[in-house]
């Protein structure tokens, strides 16, 4: 209701236009007929009246201007005529087409259509003469012309706006992708600063604990020493991270990924950081097969048995963590096992990231992970992370 009190303001100029220019051509004495059944001048502007203000309306009520507009235009014809009558009416045609509901454009074009080959049928039948064919020709290009311009016009416009939301649609898909993406990479390198650094803080954490604990200068230089080492190579890690993280730097210092062949030294290395806690680590590569296997694996494997280790030296209690890898057939098996329960002495906290990141990685390469305490079959119950992972050539990086 208010859209229709409110025309829009191109509807008002054109309106405007109409009038002062239908004004004009009757104050001129230019008419488009002769004698008519209404032959004062002054009859002819009620039509051009009519058709001015429901042009008013070619926006926001097309198909009521457009129905007023035909009997204005009709009613015209009883007149001396306005040219301008006919051209108002032959815009609220197209506006009706264009502005219309889809029924009404679909409808109106084969209406005008069958309504200009009438008129031509009819006066051929009733005038019998070659020339009644303008009158065809003429209520063509009132009615059918405008409404099939606006059909097309209407067509263009559709296509437009489609194009428009399959772009948006597009654009959403990809900023979809592009935070999808954002968020993958940020798991990712949040498992690999975890597992980077988590081993080298632990083992500073408890050693630094156990040097303010214990007055003894011999001690304390080899725990200081551990420290040293682990602050280094921590440094050394997050030197690295950092480096892979400034993409485009050429002065970024290459480094190799870890494989299953260094396993034994980082077995080696958790067994020094654990000198005081009463751990003792073992590695036992009992692959039966010792074919290449996907640097993805190799890589997850690696992460596996780095964050178990790391987690004995934190939560372990004193005893053996034993390191197995094995392989048969078309998965790697990685196990990790220490003695679960308590421990006296120094001990760093856990806030659980470590098991997620495991799981995350061995979910990408389409393996499985159990983590938990279990009965190693002679009473004493250890914590155990096993986990078998495709070595399939199918697999794909990180």
């Amino acid at each position: 209701m208010f859209s229709f009190l409110r025309p829009h303001r191109h509807d008002v100029l054109i309106a405007v236009i109409g009038l002062l220019s239908g004004l004009l051509l009757w104050a001129l004495g230019l008419h488009t007929q002769g004698s008519r059944p209404f032959s004062a001048p002054w009859v002819s502007l009620l039509p051009l009246a009519v058709v001015s203000a429901f042009a008013l309306v070619r926006r926001t009520a097309p198909q009521v201007g457009l129905i007023v507009g035909t009997l204005a235009v009709v009613a015209d014809q009883f007149t001396v005529g306005n040219m301008v009558t006919v051209v108002l009416f032959t815009d609220l045609m197209y506006a009706a087409v264009l502005y219309g509901t889809p029924a009404a454009a679909r409808r109106i074009p084969v209406t005008t259509f069958l309504i200009t080959v009438a008129v031509t049928i009819g006066f051929l039948a009733w005038f019998r003469n070659p020339q009644a064919l303008l009158v065809g020709i003429l209520t063509g290009v009132v009615s059918f012309a405008p409404a099939i311009t606006g059909v097309s016009v209407r067509n263009h416009r559709d296509a437009a706006e489609a194009a428009r939301l399959r772009a948006e649609q597009t654009a959403l898909l990809a900023e979809m992708d592009r935070t999808q993406a954002v968020t993958a990479e940020r798991s990712r390198m949040a498992r690999e600063l975890h597992d980077l650094v988590a081993n080298h803080l632990s083992a500073i954490a408890i050693h630094s604990t156990a040097a303010l604990s214990i007055d003894d200068p011999a001690t304390s230089r080899e725990v200081l020493g551990v420290i040293r080492e682990n602050s280094v190579e921590g440094l050394a890690e997050m030197r690295r991270l950092i480096g892979l993280l400034r993409t485009g730097d050429a002065d970024a210092e290459p480094s190799a990924s870890p494989t299953l062949d260094t396993l034994d030294a980082l077995v080696e290395q958790a067994g020094t950081n654990a000198g005081t806690t009463g751990l003792t680590c073992t590695f036992e590569d009992a692959r039966e097969e010792r074919g290449p296997v996907p640097a993805p694996v190799e890589l997850t494997s690696y992460r596996i048995v780095q964050e178990s280790l790391t987690n004995a030296l934190k939560h372990a209690a004193p005893g053996p963590v034993a390191v197995r890898l094995g392989r048969a057939g078309p998965s790697l098996t990685v196990e990790v096992s220490s003695v679960f329960g308590d421990r006296s002495g120094p001990r760093a906290p856990g806030s659980g990231a470590g098991l997620v990141g495991m799981r995350e990685r061995v979910a990408l390469l389409g393996g499985t992970i159990e983590a938990g305490p279990v009965d190693d079959g002679s009473g004493t119950r250890i914590w155990r992370v096993r986990a078998e992972l495709p070595v399939n050539e199918g697999n794909v990086g990180e």
